[in-house]
């Protein structure tokens, strides 16, 4: 492929990244089902728990290495400097050993002075995975450099795989054996999560050694396009290590305080909840379960393509923005928008309209559905938020802006944080004040970008076919889809008795009448054109479809 092709190509390569994301999200969420039914929610709360501290020791250590690395060689690779951009390469290698060796053995050491009760081993388990996940996140970076995410998207579905796999069966051979050993309730619940986590770590390890088989199998193409570079301006390993450092230290900080909100109002919640309300632990760490393990996870669903988006866009408006093309800069960064919101506001919208179905065909534990389903309505319009400033965040480092999301990340904290303490403490909004405070958070976030990219990029978002045309699209659509599975509900209960499976077919008639719906709907209110579709994974298959209806 040319390069041409490549630089006016990475809203496909994007929609490869999203195609892959929305597969391992599905995927996982095929296996959370029965998972849960093995661990119950007082598992999935010590999972849950155990997982944000985790995540945040990922954070730190490795967690933003593709999208840093994707920056800096994406720009060597924009000015040919192809030997430099090996020596990049080495030298992230090195630096992932050590910081994410350093943060396993930290996060193993301190697990008990982090978490408290159950949740330590699991947290235990977690350790050795951020040493691998750098590893990982490196080559992974390597590749989306040069603008290919088809490497990167087979790793997330075989991690996801195999995550799910060994999941399942370590939780069950684990529960099994405790509760053959005489462990109590809570202690077999613990087991269980601990095997979840064995799975979390299966997966990044096969990841990681198939990331590793196609650099090898490339390394011969890289050596001969290193002999060709005439570049003679080496860059030392000290000077690579201070770029590094300068670049991945902001994305990290970001990242870590973009997530640190999780953290933190799992903290405030349960402490708050178990010391001044006076509720049980093993209770608080149910209910947060529902809301992280339920709820968010059917909310990430469609942010998936807001995450694949930033990581195609951060090589590509690096690159241009070194070459000095700023219009083009701002001209991708539209279409990137634009892209996102089509799919973002419709998925928002039904997700509230259909969440209690949602809930109920993914997680069919009764005793939970009505909490989890009004947690999901809540955290509906957070898709939408997340979806946009997760793409200005990758914009702006872009750019060269990377510390501006994190001071913006910050701000968005502190108010959020500001808000949930007293919601906690004053009010019984239990777990619905932590649903205030995450969307509080993403609406900040989406606010603050906004006027960063304006101040450093000169951008302003056109309005109309970006979010007005797509959101009374999608309000015509929400009110179609409730019509449709209150009235397939009601036909089916008249030839079957079973809850779940007269759902779970009335939700698949519905969501495949809703998409159709909101497809004619952008076009014929002329939120899309023909070439936007063209743009698309598949894009030519929509032109097609929308031709033969005579939409277009």
């Amino acid at each position: 492929m040319s390069d041409n092709k490549k630089k006016d190509g990475f809203i496909m390569q994007a929609g490869i990244l999203a195609a892959a994301s929305i597969i391992c999200r599905i995927i996982g969420l095929l296996y959370k089902s029965p998972l849960t039914a093995i661990i119950g929610d007082e598992g999935n709360g010590y999972y849950a728990t155990a997982y944000t501290y985790y995540t945040i020791i990922l954070l730190v250590s490795s967690y933003s290495i593709p999208s840093a690395i994707a920056k800096v060689l994406a720009q060597r690779l924009a000015l040919k400097e192809y030997r430099n951009a090996q020596r990049i390469f080495k030298c992230s290698v090195l630096y992932v050993m050590v910081v994410g060796g350093a943060a396993s053995l930290i996060l193993f050491i301190c697990a008990p002075y982090i978490v408290m009760g159950h949740s330590v081993p699991v947290l235990r388990i977690f350790a050795p995975t951020i040493f691998f996940y750098g590893l990982l996140g490196v080559l992974r970076g390597y590749f989306q450099a040069h603008r290919t995410m088809m490497q990167t998207s087979v790793s997330q579905i075989l991690e996801q795989i195999l995550n799910a796999a060994v999941s399942m069966g370590a939780a069950y051979f684990l529960m099994w054996a405790a509760s053959a050993s005489g462990k109590d309730g809570s202690e077999q619940a613990m087991y269980g999560a601990i095997g979840s986590a064995l799975g979390t770590g299966s997966g990044v390890l096969i990841a990681l050694l198939f990331m590793a088989a196609v650099y090898a199998m490339n390394r011969k193409t890289i050596g001969k396009r290193i002999e060709r570079d005439m570049t003679t301006d080496e860059e030392s390993y000290k000077e690579i290590f201070k770029t590094i450092t300068s670049v991945v230290t902001p994305f990290i900080l970001g990242t870590c305080i973009y997530n640190l909100v999780t953290a933190l109002d799992q903290t405030i919640y349960l402490r708050f909840m178990v010391h001044l309300k006076d509720m049980d632990f093993s209770e608080a760490s149910t209910s947060y379960g529902i809301l992280a393990q339920k709820a968010v996870t059917i909310s990430n669903i469609p942010i998936a393509l807001a995450s694949a988006m930033s990581s195609a866009i951060i090589p590509t408006i690096a690159s241009v923005y070194a070459q000095g093309a700023f219009k083009q800069a701002k001209k991708k960064t539209a279409s990137a928008i634009k892209v996102t919101m089509l799919i973002s506001i419709p998925a928002a919208v039904g997700i509230g309209v259909l969440s209690k179905p949602l809930v109920l065909a993914l997680f069919p534990q009764l005793e939970s559905l009505e909490l989890a389903s009004r947690l999901l309505t809540g955290l509906s319009v957070t898709v939408i938020f997340y979806g946009l400033s997760t793409l200005t965040n990758a914009v702006l480092q872009g750019i060269g802006r990377v510390n501006t999301p994190v001071i913006n990340a910050a701000i968005a904290l502190i108010l959020q944080t500001a808000m949930l303490v007293p919601v906690i403490w004053f009010t019984d909004l239990g777990i619905y004040g932590v649903m205030l405070a995450t969307m509080m958070y993403s609406l900040m976030m989406c606010i603050l970008n906004s006027i960063s990219l304006r101040k450093y990029l000169d951008y302003k978002q056109e309005f109309d076919k970006t979010f007005a045309r797509p959101m009374f699209s999608s309000l015509i659509m929400g009110a179609a889809a409730f019509g449709i599975y209150e009235g397939a509900s009601y036909l089916l209960e008249m030839f079957m008795s079973s809850l779940y499976f007269i759902n779970l077919i009335a939700l698949i008639i519905t969501i495949g009448s809703a998409v159709p719906i909101y497809f004619v709907l952008i076009i014929k209110l002329k939120a899309v054109k023909e070439k936007d579709l063209k743009g698309l994974p598949k894009g030519h298959l929509l032109v097609k479809a929308a031709k033969k209806l005579r939409l277009l």
